[in-house]
């Protein structure tokens, strides 16, 4: 599902497009996706509304409303977030979940092909307890070496799953978290408090590092992931271990190798240089 890079792509091409713009209509034609609201109260608070603001939060986009209320929607694995020009195709309109027709004409779609992802409507409150289930943001000043081990202390859960429990740290999940524990050198089933501070300090420059490639790559397109755009990220290009099992490792020479013992998730590694 989109990660942290993803959804912060998303949300910086729509901000341009949404930030000021009044909702004439809104439809909604799937009410599986909801949480928490009901069709007609979405779409009561969305038309006739204003965007103030776009912005991120872990793996969620959050579309801060005039009302004071906030959208956020996450995506998961099969959703995207667009704006559209022009009249939908066939295909676009099909899967398309919540259409928001705008002042300006445009057309602000979800549309989930699986309809895994979610969305709440949350006014001051609601969002506050939201915000609160979730760790710190890895790309913010304050998320320091020293704060990473904060967060990490305690747990003797395999590292790998620890760096993706969103409680403890957002925005990580299964593709950089693969990626971060090579450029680290850190074996993912190793218990967390065996983690060395010299290997945490590794870790934490790998994750942010890594993230921030990510983003300026717009993101990694494996499969149905799209900007806010509708188009590609490409930092699928510059993945070292995940989805390259058997493959060489790009730093050794050794074959990569992948296991779903940890959390049941695909983990690829180069079992020499992360032992």
């Amino acid at each position: 599902m989109p990660e942290l890079p993803e959804v912060e792509t998303i949300v910086r091409d729509l901000a341009p497009r949404l930030v000021g713009r009044q909702i004439r209509t809104a439809e909604l034609r799937k009410s599986d996706v909801l949480r928490r609201v009901s069709k007609p109260r979405l779409l009561r608070a969305l038309k006739g509304n204003r965007f103030t603001a776009v912005e991120r939060r872990a793996k969620h986009a959050v579309l801060r409303l005039a009302s004071g209320e906030r959208m956020v929607i996450q995506p998961r694995m099969t959703g995207s977030l667009i704006v559209y020009d022009r009249p939908l195709t066939i295909d676009e309109a099909r899967y398309a979940v919540l259409t928001c027709r705008l002042d300006d004409d445009t057309l602000f779609v979800y549309r989930d092909v699986r309809r895994l992802g979610t969305v709440w409507l949350l006014d001051e409150r609601a969002w506050a307890r939201y915000t609160a289930r979730f760790g710190p943001e890895p790309l913010l000043p304050e998320f320091t070496v020293a704060a990473f081990e904060e967060r990490l202390r305690g747990s003797k859960a395999a590292i790998k799953k620890t760096i993706m429990d969103q409680k403890r740290l957002v925005g990580v999940g299964n593709i950089y978290a693969n990626e971060a524990l090579w450029q680290a050198q850190i074996d993912p089933s190793r218990p967390t408090h065996r983690v060395t501070p010299a290997e945490l300090s590794a870790l934490h420059g790998a994750i942010v590092d890594i993230l921030t490639r990510a983003i300026d790559s717009q993101g990694t397109t494996v499969r149905d992931y799209r900007t806010g755009t509708g188009e590609s990220g490409t930092f699928q290009l510059e993945l070292q271990v995940y989805d390259r099992a058997g493959e060489p490792c790009r730093r050794c020479g050794h074959r990569l190798a992948t296991t779903h013992a940890i959390d049941g998730r695909q983990t690829t590694l180069c079992a020499w240089c992360q032992r």
